[in-house]
């Protein structure tokens, strides 16, 4: 592989997030390959960067792989980016790393936000070590299977989910979990940026009467093991 692979971070909602360096990477490539590459549109425009682009997600990423290690195998720089965040995280975007990586290249990370981080440094549970566990099933028996199996975990557990299915989520994690405490990181970096705080029971609460709205990160404290019937 003669080209070079960038890795490259993009805002999580505010624009003012991304870096010099990220800009700097955006302007200089060949090329950038994106998740949606309408909405990485909508970010070059407003950095006044015009570059060639080519989708890579879940439904072309086989094809696309291949499209990719030829820009490289080329020469050409190229920029990885997803939709907002860092690429790999929850996206195709590591299997495009993979296939570098076993043709002898070595991708450059570019960082900067991650919602994941960004709402457990907000959350106030425990840092030191969690388990993230990305998107949850669609179907609420193995919604229910997946929170089941992390129950007992001591770390802070995190998902992502849509406001499509948050309330449902919630729901099960009340019936999983009793009285655990949970955050909601909603629209985070945003004009409505907002963490919820409560058990599952009374979150659910909280939506009666009003759709979610944004993308949602839940945060479920750990399982605190009791010494002599204390925590």
């Amino acid at each position: 592989m003669r080209g070079k692979l960038y890795l490259v971070s993009t805002p999580i909602g505010n624009l003012e997030d991304i870096t010099l360096r990220a800009l700097r990477i955006l302007k200089e490539v060949d090329i950038i390959f994106a998740e949606d590459t309408r909405y990485t549109g909508q970010l070059l425009y407003h950095f006044q960067i015009k570059k060639p682009m080519q989708s890579y997600h879940d439904h072309n990423e086989r094809r696309q792989t291949q499209t990719l290690l030829q820009c490289l195998e080329d020469g050409k720089s190229v920029a990885l980016v997803t939709d907002s965040g860092t690429p790999g995280i929850c996206d195709p975007g590591f299997k495009a790393v993979r296939a570098f990586l076993e043709h002898g290249g070595q991708p450059e990370m570019v960082p900067g936000a991650c919602a994941l981080v960004t709402a457990l440094a907000g959350s106030g549970l425990a840092t030191n070590a969690f388990y993230f566990g990305g998107f949850l099933p669609n179907k609420s028996g193995g919604r229910a299977k997946r929170l089941q199996e992390v129950a007992e975990r001591p770390e802070t557990v995190i998902f992502y989910e849509s406001p499509y299915r948050v309330v449902k989520t919630l729901e099960a994690i009340a019936k999983i979990y009793g009285n655990r405490r949970v955050i909601l990181a909603r629209e985070l970096t945003k004009k409505f940026e907002e963490f919820l705080r409560g058990t599952a029971e009374e979150l659910v609460a909280h939506f009666k009467g009003r759709s979610p709205k944004g993308e949602f990160v839940i945060l479920i404290e750990g399982l605190r093991p009791e010494k002599n019937g204390r925590e």
